[in-house]
This record gives structure tokens, C-alpha cells and sequence, in this order.
């Protein structure tokens, strides 16, 4: 049983973004989230498929893409050929999820979905036997830095014993406001990825930002299955 950490470039340089990337894999990163965002759906605007294409040169990691942006399986085969091996879209965006996973499928990627803090977890229960993942949203998607909703880590944990229930070996990621002070209740709850953005590329280095979530990640495994 282990913890994977995606170091989330919606924190990074954009200037330089390139080094970033490099520095997260020699870092000890598993993965690349990318946080896509079209100004609809979100009020943000970010990165696109042009974006992944030149940074997968970079690195060896894998792309977790994650699209929180109005009809995204209309420019889902963009991100995929763009180098894309995760790709998770919005219950709450995408009514045709067993369409979007079987595209992502046949592309030889990892399907999964995600899910806003206001949505009832019950909108994922058929979407369980559907999906490789679900990406628990802790924060109101749009924009980085913000803080841990209170209530997540119960939220998490109740997920993940409706996974076990179903008898359906999900993965459940996090992304917003993690770090070193919540990830190990996080892992504890019931998390297995964790995407972490201001808390990498905040103040000091990548590595170490890294080498401290993953500790604390990891501390999380030892505490039991006790749930919140």
C-alpha cells in the first residue's frame, strides 16, 4: 500500500514551467497534475493540450489531467494525444461518463471523475463501477492557494467505505489546500494520490516540499482503517 503525490503546476511558473516539471521528477514526484480550466466552467483560465505536448518532452512522469471545463469530451482526444495517461472530468460537467471512459480506454489511459464539494457523493455511485479514480475536490475548483474545506476529510472517508461496499478497487485522489499538516488524515480517511500545488511550489525547494508531504503521506498508512 502506498501514497502517490502529483505535484500540481497551476502553483508553478508559468514563466518556467519546463524547469518546474524537471524539478518535480528529480524531486521524487509520481505524477504531473494539470489543472485545466476554460473560463466557463470555472472562472479561471489555464493550460491546454499545446501546453502538455511541449512539457511531456520534459519528463518521464505521467500526465494527470484533470478538465474542469464545459464539454470536455469534445477536446478530450486533444489532451490524450497530447500525452495525457490520467484524465478525470467533472460529474457535475459530463453526462455521458461511461461514453468518457471508454474513449479514454481505448486511448490506453486511466479513466476518472471528480467531484465538486457541493455534489452529493451519491452522483458517483453507478459512476464506481465506471471509473479507475475519483478526484475529491477539498476546495471550490478555480484557483490555487485556497484553504481546506472543512468537512473533507469526513467526505473522503465516507467514499471510500462506499468503495468498499461496492466491492470496487477505486482510487481516490484529493486535490485542494493539501500539505504536510492534513496529508497523513488524508491517507488515513482513505486517499491514495494526493495533488498538492502551493505546498510544492510554495517558499523553499521542490524537493524538499516533496520529501516532507511524503513523509507525512505516509504516516497516514500506519494510523489504521479506522474511519472519520
Amino acid at each position: 500500500m502506498t501514497v502517490r503525490l502529483a505535484p500540481s503546476i497551476l502553483s508553478a511558473d508559468f514563466g518556467r514551467l519546463a524547469e518546474a516539471v524537471s524539478a518535480c521528477e528529480a524531486g521524487g514526484a509520481d505524477a504531473i497534475h494539470f489543472d485545466v480550466m476554460d473560463g466557463r466552467f470555472v472562472p479561471n483560465l489555464t493550460v491546454g493540450p499545446v501546453v502538455l505536448k511541449a512539457l511531456r518532452r520534459e519528463t518521464r512522469l505521467p500526465f494527470d489531467v484533470h478538465l474542469m471545463i464545459e464539454e470536455p469530451f469534445r477536446t478530450l482526444d486533444q489532451y490524450l494525444e497530447a500525452g495525457a495517461a490520467r484524465v478525470s472530468v467533472h460529474v457535475e460537467a459530463e453526462p455521458h461518463l461511461a461514453r468518457f471512459a471508454d474513449r479514454v480506454r481505448e486511448k490506453g489511459a486511466v479513466p476518472g471523475v471528480a467531484i465538486n464539494p457541493g455534489t452529493s457523493l451519491h452522483a458517483l455511485d453507478e459512476l464506481l463501477r465506471i471509473v479507475d479514480f475519483v478526484l475529491v475536490m477539498t476546495v471550490n475548483p478555480g484557483w490555487g492557494g485556497q484553504a481546506f474545506r472543512a468537512g473533507s476529510l469526513e467526505r473522503i472517508a465516507r467514499l471510500a467505505t462506499r468503495c468498499k461496499e461496492l466491492e470496487k478497487n477505486v482510487e481516490i485522489a484529493v486535490d485542494g489546500g493539501v500539505g504536510p499538516d492534513n496529508a497523513a488524515d488524508l491517507v488515513k480517511a482513505g486517499a491514495r494520490l494526493l495533488v498538492a500545488g502551493s505546498s510544492v511550489f510554495g517558499k523553499g525547494g521542490i524537493r524538499e516540499a516533496l520529501s516532507a508531504l511524503r513523509v507525512a503521506a505516509e504516516g497516514g498508512l500506519t494510523w489504521g482503517t479506522e474511519r472519520y
